[in-house]
């Protein structure tokens, strides 16, 4: 607990350097990709119902079945989960 404190007090004591600006940049981008790759889902979930599911006959665009939805949501989701574990991972053991 005492090496917990002295951490924590030796980064309450340093100053704002070049290194703290570039890390915010890079969890900024981080956190921006993952945030556009989930937005951007539902958009893909609407033109994948338009191309294999349209139908001629009638005056709407196709949709996807609920189910299909449900499950390209949840990999989605999925893979973004597994990738923020495996490259966090990856950044302790390498960063």
């Amino acid at each position: 607990m005492a090496n917990q404190l002295g951490v924590l007090n030796a980064l309450d004591a340093a100053k704002t350097q070049w290194y703290h600006f570039t890390a915010i940049v890079i969890v900024g981008m981080g956190f921006f990709t993952d945030t556009y790759d989930l937005f951007s889902i539902s958009l893909i979930t609407k033109l994948l119902g338009r191309i294999y599911y349209f139908d001629a006959l009638s005056e709407k665009p196709g949709t996807l079945p609920p189910r299909i939805v449900a499950a390209v949501n949840g990999v989605a989701f999925c893979g973004t989960l597994a990738g923020q574990h495996f490259f966090g991972w990856l950044g302790d053991k390498l960063g």
